[in-house]
């Protein structure tokens, strides 16, 4: 058994000040008061309504400007039913609302654990740590993980399963039309993927006495290839624009979907992983439940041939998604990002 109190779900309630070790540089702050709120013209709002039909073109053109422009979009009519969507949130927070030695069951510092309830982002390697518990879970094939995963509350692995294999279904409508988006192969990016792998944080951001001293999450991209958010109706997710910090505020049963590293690799930049964070606030707790969807460790990444040409060199090198994974992971979040050690210009 861990320590006890390593998790802020359990340290938080008692804080008056926020401890020296989540404080952030004067000049790492998030400047809560220099942020703008976000429309659906910053942060494209798509309707998927129309994806299998008639207006699927029009469609593919509304996702290809998005991640072009913006790298991050909202979908509504994605067909996740609105009672799995509020079942997945529910049981989101009754785990982070269970017993602290029930829930410690999970916890683990080590990353390679494929099922582990752990804080901030790195524990071992930060010096500054993020207003954040979280329980990362793998989740396909299902059936390689399902019985790793917590089993109280009773109904989480049931209520999860079904929600993976649902986002699962999403993620793969979105590769078809990000494909054809590109003037590819619409089987293209998932095949260029291997074995792919799914992940999934259920991630807890509690109430925090001086949110503008920390992060939930510092400002970073996505290592992976596209992540598909569900979030509640507490506003923290904010999207770097032209400079300009855009806070993101939640729209009910909607998703919010952005390119990650491996898409701006795929596409030689014509699609971009932007920096986005998660701030805090003093009076509510806030869930978020990314899913990650991933190549295979050993998939060789590098830009399609059919988007290279004398015009269009290509940006990067190829490489497997492991050696990139693991670069990202030792560097941690506080430098944004390490695409740039894999353009072919460094090579």
């Amino acid at each position: 058994m861990a320590n006890t109190k390593l998790l802020l779900t359990d340290l938080a309630p008692t804080m008056s000040h926020v401890p020296s070790n989540y404080i952030r540089p004067i000049s790492d702050r998030p400047n809560l008061s220099d942020v703008q709120i976000s429309d659906q013209g910053f942060i494209p709002l798509i309707d998927l309504q129309g994806l299998e039909g008639p207006n699927r073109e029009d469609i593919i053109k509304q996702i290809g400007q998005a991640c072009q422009h913006d790298g991050f979009f909202q979908v509504k009519n994605h067909g996740i039913p609105v009672t799995m969507i509020s079942k997945i949130m529910d049981v989101a927070r009754e785990f982070f609302r269970l017993p602290e030695s029930e829930r410690m069951k999970n916890y683990s510092d080590d990353p390679s654990k494929t099922t582990r309830l752990s804080a901030s982002f790195n524990v071992k390697t930060e010096t500054v740590s993020s207003w954040r518990d979280f329980l990362r879970l793998h989740c396909y094939p299902l059936e390689d993980y399902v019985h790793e995963w917590p089993s109280n509350p009773p109904s989480f692995r049931e209520d999860l399963a079904e929600y993976c294999t649902s986002i699962r279904g999403l993620v793969l409508r979105l590769l078809e039309a990000i494909s054809e988006s590109l003037g590819l192969q619409r089987d293209y990016i998932e095949k260029a993927l291997g074995k792919q792998a799914q992940h999934m944080a259920l991630n807890y951001y509690p109430p925090c006495p001086q949110p503008e001293l920390t992060y939930g999450l510092p400002g970073h991209t996505d290592p992976n290839l596209i992540t598909i958010l569900l979030q509640d109706d507490v506003p923290g997710l904010q999207v770097l624009r032209n400079g300009k910090w855009i806070a993101v505020n939640p729209i009910p049963n909607t998703f919010i979907i952005n390119i990650g590293d491996q898409m701006q690799v795929i596409s030689n930049d014509q699609h971009k992983s932007v920096l986005h964070r998660a701030v805090v606030n003093c009076n509510k707790e806030r869930i978020s439940i990314p899913t990650f969807y991933c190549p295979s460790p050993d998939a060789v990444i590098g830009p399609a041939k059919e988007l290279i040409n004398d015009d269009q060199p290509a940006v990067y090198r190829n490489f497997t998604y492991g050696e990139y994974y693991e670069k990202f992971w030792n560097r941690g979040l506080a430098t944004e990002c390490c695409l740039d050690l894999f353009r072919a210009s460094c090579a």
